[in-house]
């Protein structure tokens, strides 16, 4: 099981950014999905979360509105559309998935088994 983030950058406030997660060794269609950050000082929280076989998402509170999780399984990819971002997003992004975890709200919640490499995204003022 491997995930690969990818699609930070550099962005000013108000922008837009869209991060990509390929995976392999398993389908989107059963195991929970997510998104996750870090940032500097901060302990990581989950940000949004999406059960594969049955499409529920979840999203933290701070990004509800302006952010969306998506995927396309002929693709193998699991996407966040980030919109109107803020400095305080400024974090690095890693996706992450348990496969004993169907639920979105309990992986993002708890702790993911397998994680992907982070990708920066920093939001300048």
């Amino acid at each position: 099981v491997q995930l690969q983030a990818s699609g930070g950058g550099l962005v000013q406030a108000g922008g837009s950014l869209r991060l990509s997660c390929v995976v392999s060794g398993f389908t989107l269609n059963r195991p929970a999905v997510g998104w996750f950050r870090q940032a500097p000082g901060k302990e990581r929280e989950g940000v949004s979360c999406l059960s594969t076989w049955n499409d529920i998402t979840h999203y933290a509170d701070a990004v509800k509105g302006r952010f969306t999780i998506s995927r396309d399984t002929s693709k193998n990819t699991v996407y966040l559309q980030m919109r109107n971002l803020s400095p305080e997003d400024t974090a690095v992004y890693y996706c992450a998935t348990d496969l004993g975890h169907s639920s979105s709200y309990a992986l993002c919640n708890g702790r993911p088994s397998t994680w992907g490499a982070g990708t920066q995204v920093t939001v300048s003022s």
